[in-house]
């Protein structure tokens, strides 16, 4: 290193040094990062582990930049719009310490290339993921390989740093995580009350059904059917999954594409509503829906049941109904007539905001929803029959998230369900929590903070932090907890073999892994064991037909985990990593290389159960004998005289039927009851 560069280090290095100590700042420049994430928290960690000067950094991101993570994700610009977040982040922030070396990778961390030997080659990893299967499999990883791990998260004004490390602390799943929200799929599907009802309705099933793959939705009407659901109310959403076939070959031919909208709508909103409407029992106890007419709205003469008090102000019109709810509408076609009628340009229609006013949040009348409704199904069609085989939704998707505005509005107007804006539909479909640049620079910093105590490796130190809603007490503090004893990520013994999983065999591992058991590093011996890889049963000791088969037929390969359980559970459960063969292998040798020393699980106890007292009651003639314990008796050669008449010898073959002689000589002779 040059003069200048010399000075300039240390002159960044002073403050540091001061707080952090001489030992460990020296380390910081050759410390190994991995840095999983680079949205909201993932800009201010970084910005933060590179002016703290950690040396190594690995950056890995999936997504790319939208435009609507510029208000808070400043490493960003909009000329970035498009392009991966890895290797943006990584650019912008590599002048901040021009000692530092960032190394961006724009992937997925559950490739099978990011295993347990790449994890194993960081000092520390840093999650700042919003995905809670990525988390979990972070975790994972970290437990397996054995490196610390700093786990954050955010929601509004609120945030958790929690430090994690293998049999020290509890990991991320030693607490069940709440499951996110379902609702039954006749509420979604014939009765909704809610208008997170109808959006749920218009992302999970119409979009699918129209531009997804599943056509008939037949196994989430069985699941439906098995939990006790209405079965008329089943039997007739099958006929209706059957009849969106012809809709959907309307939207892929090119012939159809111009009614394809038209067929589309009469389909949902018209032909499905009078099928539920002929269900007379359905509608007892609560107010029935209203068929809608896709041309007695375009052309202004459809009206519409009394208002909600909540959306007249989005009818602002007057209070004739009919030309309130049917104001004639040209349907605008294309992005520009989207734009010009979320922007309020419809005239007719009307705004309830003002020309200032953000378009987003415009409510929209009844034939805005259907102009949008058309515009957006014809959009989507389009992109099918550019090659697109299946569309999903995505929140940052205009097509897609017109497409669940429009038709969970009018869904809404069919059911009388308040209405919801575009940017609403956005939140409540996308699942979208807002997001506080403060909040992620605040958890940015503590996330730091419990890094440096566990490289200083002061444990005790460490603590679960708290970001909460409270100006008084901003920050809370609680003492980690051990790891909980019946978790079953952190509390299985992890190994890795590295194979080919082309030419190695299930037996071969499993009989590897468990060995002879005849010295403390050749493992338990052989055991009645099941082995899995996540939730596919691969063999249980009543079934070994994969013994034979490769890895690779059963799609066990690089990155996957195969899970022993010992069948009496009397051992702890091994998770067996796949690795690949160091290139240098002889081809001679057998195609996986064991672990040395072989996994050792620990012994489970079992649970002492003491004798339950029976509840039968003795007869008065019982006799009761008690019976002391029996002195042990001195071995002799006469076989005569060997006591095999214990009490609970004779019991244990009283239970199975049998009847103990007393001698060679004693005969045997039926009991016989005599009836008078």
């Amino acid at each position: 290193m040059s003069g200048p560069s010399k000075t300039t280090y240390t002159g960044r290095t002073v403050h540091a040094e001061a707080i952090l100590g001489r030992e460990l700042c020296a380390r910081l420049p050759q410390t190994k990062v991995l840095l999983v994430g680079a949205g909201g928290i993932g800009c201010e960690l970084l910005k933060n582990v590179v002016l703290t000067g950690f040396g190594n950094i690995t950056l890995l991101d999936l997504d790319t930049i939208d435009l609507s993570n510029l208000n808070r994700q400043f490493l960003f610009k909009k000329k970035d719009v498009k392009q991966s977040k890895a290797l943006i982040a990584a650019q912008t922030a590599a002048p901040f310490n021009p000692n530092v070396h960032i190394h961006p990778i724009h992937g997925n961390i559950k490739e099978p290339e990011f295993d347990i030997e790449w994890f194993a080659g960081f000092d520390i990893v840093l999650n700042a993921l919003d995905n809670l299967d990525a988390r979990r499999h972070v975790n994972k990883m970290c437990m397996a390989s054995n490196v610390p791990l700093v786990e954050s998260g955010t929601a509004g004004y609120l945030g958790q740093v929690q430090p994690l490390l293998k049999d020290r602390t509890e990991c991320f799943d030693c607490i069940p995580k709440p499951t996110p929200k379902t609702f039954p799929v006749c509420t979604i599907r014939s009765t909704p009350s809610q208008p997170i009802h109808c959006i749920v309705w218009a992302k999970s099933y119409l979009l699918g059904q129209l531009f997804g793959e599943d056509e008939d939705a037949s196994g989430e009407l069985d699941d439906a059917e098995k939990q006790g659901e209405n079965a008329q109310e089943i039997a007739t959403l099958r006929k209706e999954a059957q009849a969106f076939k012809a809709v959907r070959a309307a939207l892929r031919s090119p012939t159809t594409t111009g009614d394809a909208a038209r067929m589309a709508f009469q389909k949902v909103f018209n032909s499905d509503i009078r099928n539920l409407l002929s269900m007379a029992d359905m509608w007892r106890s609560r107010a029935p829906p209203l068929p809608l007419d896709f041309d007695s709205i375009n052309n202004g003469t459809f009206i519409l049941r009394e208002e909600l008090p909540s959306q007249t102000n989005a009818v602002p019109n007057g209070p004739s109904k009919a030309k309130a709810n049917g104001t004639k509408n040209n349907i605008a076609s294309g992005s520009r007539g989207v734009e010009k009628l979320l922007n309020g340009a419809n005239g007719a229609n009307g705004s309830t905001l003002t020309a200032a006013g953000l378009k987003d949040q415009r409510s929209l009348t009844l034939g805005d929803n259907l102009a949008l409704f058309v515009s957006s199904t014809d959009r989507l069609a389009a992109r099918l029959q550019a090659g697109e085989d299946t569309i999903s939704f995505d929140k940052d998707d205009d097509d897609t998230l017109d497409f669940v505005t429009a038709a969970a509005n009018l869904r809404s107007f069919a059911y009388t369900i308040e209405r919801k804006t575009r940017w609403e539909v956005k939140e409540m479909a996308g699942n979208i929590i807002p997001a506080i640049a403060t909040t992620n620079a605040i958890i940015s910093g503590l996330i730091v903070l419990q890094a440096l105590q566990l490289l200083r490796k002061s444990y005790d130190s460490l603590k679960n932090v708290h970001l909460q809603f409270k100006p008084s007490v901003p920050l809370s503090t609680i003492s980690m907890c051990p790891p909980n004893p019946n978790c079953g990520i952190c509390r299985d013994v992890y190994t890795k073999v590295l194979c080919d999983p082309a030419r190695v065999t299930l037996g071969e591992i499993v009989d590897g892994i468990l060995g002879d058991g005849e010295g403390k590093d050749d493992g338990t011996g052989k055991r009645e064991v099941s082995v899995y890889e996540d939730k596919r049963i691969l063999s249980d000791p009543d079934w070994d037909d994969n013994f034979e088969r490769t890895l690779e037929s059963l799609n066990v390969t690089r990155g996957k985990f195969l899970t022993i359980v010992d069948e009496d559970g009397e051992w702890g459960t091994i998770a067996v990593g796949l690795g690949v063969l160091p290139p240098n292998h002889p081809v001679e040798a057998p195609p996986f290389v064991l672990p040395s020393p072989l996994p050792l699980p620990p012994r489970k106890a079992r649970p002492s159960t003491p004798p339950s007292a029976t509840l039968k009651r003795s007869a008065p003639d019982d006799e009761i004998l008690e019976i002391g314990p029996s002195t042990k008796r001195a071995k002799t050669n006469d076989t005569a005289s060997i006591d095999i008449t214990s009490p609970s010898k004779k019991r244990r073959l009283d239970e199975d039927g049998l009847i103990l002689m007393e001698s060679a000589n004693d005969k045997l002779e039926d009991d016989v009851i005599e009836i008078d």
